[in-house]
């Protein structure tokens, strides 16, 4: 009663203080600025700042996953740091397009080939026949 302390109400000494501050100059809650609290080893809480999910490389005529592509933040797939071999495949468009697109399109290629062949057959078989 009266607004004092007594045995059952909570003191200054049993009660944390559990308010964080962020610790970069940034300070306004965005994407690229989460965070998440962890327990220092001396007990005491601490931000730590959670990177932003990093997606796999898409295939960029169906859009399927690239399977063999580390999924990297575009900043890491352009730094030289990162390995060659976690960029992409070895295979012709390896890191761009996926295996069933590359197959496609050099079926394609051969195709149209083809006509081509067919067609200059024919123009000359025209000709011979005017001839």
């Amino acid at each position: 009663p009266g607004g004092r302390l007594t045995d059952h109400s909570p003191t200054c000494d049993t009660m944390k203080d559990t308010r964080l501050a962020f610790r970069r100059r940034h300070s306004y809650n965005t994407r690229s600025n989460k965070t998440r609290v962890v327990k220092t080893p001396g007990g005491r809480l601490a931000l730590l700042y959670v990177k932003k999910q990093a997606s796999v490389p898409k295939c960029g005529d169906c859009g399927e996953k690239l399977r063999g592509m580390k999924a990297l933040r575009p900043f890491l797939l352009k730094k030289s740091t990162t390995c060659k071999r976690l960029k992409h495949v070895t295979r012709a468009y390896g890191g761009n397009r996926c295996g069933q697109c590359v197959r496609q399109r050099i079926i394609r290629a051969f195709l149209i080939e083809e006509q081509t062949i067919v067609k200059r057959r024919l123009n000359e078989q025209m000709k011979a026949g005017k001839a």
